[in-house]
């Protein structure tokens, strides 16, 4: 049965607890019914309570003419409130899923409002649940999907925290009737094209006149599965941990794994592990989509496969897999002159290149692999420079990358690999920092 809503200032309270000691409780605040609700026990709360600094947020996604009116309404209830509003506009990407590009929008502002021990707010409750566990349902998702909507997780620097989830939408509407609030009503929360509200208006209330229960124990079974989820996330810490092993290019700064440790496991521990790594770098692929993973792992030797993700790509070198996104899934421009070698270069697209030691004779130029390159190595001779970089064990997406350094039509040098990357005699070394998450990492 549904809690009489005096009762829910202190449930919000207990389940805030834990974070009481945040520097800041920022709610997400769209203006409709369940933000206003939120807003408005936390400002109470607040003339009582020893609370962090509140404030709010509303993401202004310019998709509908109604919309406009919405950041000054939001703007009234808050000076109402005392609590200080930020107003975020946002573009949304066109695809094939307007709800999702929304999201995305929306969420990408959320990420960059949360500063250190910051916490955001979100007013989703007890229906929301249920929605979310049988819309992804129908989505064919696994036991992470089914799990919902958790409750707190990492969100920019700080963390987000849905404080309702044991909420039921009524308990929130009594409390709204009771303080005579005012809210939006967003027209398109009735357009029954969108598949959530599809199932708010037409499923659900069909599921509870013959189930009055059906929210309640659809959000006990993805309380169930988010356990069971937590138990997967356990094993795919304790099969990630033999594949984490060090490399010869972690000076790359890529995220990889040893892939034989991964080889012995089942199929399914296999996904599990995989699925775990890849939450933090893509959006996961769907069932039909992994056997691209087996393509990479059974691939030959010789080969050099690739699985194509929704932000980057999986390769395969030297008995690792390795993560590309960003600049590293295309060949960086050319460079040309080094005009003063004493001062870092800062590579186009390709991170930063400096030159240690006794600065050698000029001019130098910046090249990258074409094919056909020789070198001539004082022990050596002439050797062809593809032959020294399968000595080395080279990656293949990392050759066309390693920064060459020309004398006229003398290769001099090649950064980072010892042997060529510079001169013992001379004294003076190649060093090339690669690209890192700041100049186009996941």
């Amino acid at each position: 049965m549904d809690q009489p809503s005096n009762d829910l200032p202190s449930r919000l309270l207990l389940n805030l607890k834990p974070w009481r000691n945040a520097t800041t409780w920022r709610i997400a605040f769209s203006g409709g019914l369940d933000s206003t609700v939120l807003l408005h026990l936390l400002a109470h709360l607040a003339k009582t309570q020893s609370l962090p600094a509140l404030s709010a947020i509303h993401v202004h996604h310019g998709l509908q003419a109604a919309a406009d009116a919405w950041p000054q309404h939001c703007q009234c209830v808050c000076d109402a409130l005392g609590v200080p509003l930020q107003v975020v506009h946002v573009e949304v990407r066109s695809g094939a899923s307007l709800e999702r590009a929304a999201r995305d929008a929306r969420y990408g502002a959320f990420v960059e409002a949360t500063q250190t021990n910051e916490l955001l707010l979100t007013a989703q409750h007890r229906d929301d649940q249920a929605e979310t566990l049988l819309f992804r349902l129908l989505r064919g998702a696994g036991v992470r999907g089914l799990s919902g909507m958790p409750r707190e997780r990492a969100l920019g620097r700080g963390h987000l925290l849905r404080p309702l989830l044991d909420i039921t939408r009524a308990e929130l509407e009594a409390y709204a009737a009771e303080h005579r609030l005012s809210w939006i009503e967003d027209p398109s929360n009735q357009d029954r094209q969108f598949s959530r509200n599809y199932l708010r208006h037409r499923v659900f209330p069909v599921l509870t006149e013959r189930w009055p229960q059906a929210m309640a124990t659809m959000a006990r079974s993805a309380a169930h599965l988010s356990e069971a989820q937590g138990l997967l996330d356990d094993l795919a810490h304790i099969d990630l941990a033999g594949a984490r092993t060090a490399s010869d290019f972690d000076w790359l700064g890529l995220p990889s794994l040893a892939l034989a440790p991964l080889a012995e496991l089942s199929a399914a521990r296999q996904r599990n592990a995989l699925s775990h790594w890849l939450t933090v770098l893509t959006r996961l692929p769907d069932s039909d989509h992994w056997s691209g993973w087996d393509d990479l792992r059974d691939a030959t030797g010789d080969a050099r496969p690739i699985w194509r993700l929704a932000e980057g790509e999986l390769h395969r070198a030297g008995g690792r897999i390795w993560w590309l996104s960003g600049c590293w899934l295309h060949i960086p421009p050319y460079v040309g002159v080094w005009a003063d070698p004493s001062t870092a270069l800062a590579l186009p697209e390709n991170g930063v290149l400096t030159c240690t030691g006794q600065i050698p004779a000029g001019p130098l130029h910046i090249r990258y692999r074409q094919g056909g390159e020789m070198m001539n190595l004082p022990d050596r001779g002439h050797r062809d420079l593809k032959r020294l970089l399968n000595e080395r064990g080279i990656p293949g997406f990392v050759r066309g990358r390693l920064p060459l350094v020309y004398r006229g039509e003398q290769l001099l040098a090649v950064a980072n690999l010892r042997g060529l990357s510079g001169s013992e005699q001379e004294g003076w070394h190649l060093h090339w920092q690669p690209p890192n998450e700041d100049q186009g990492l996941s």
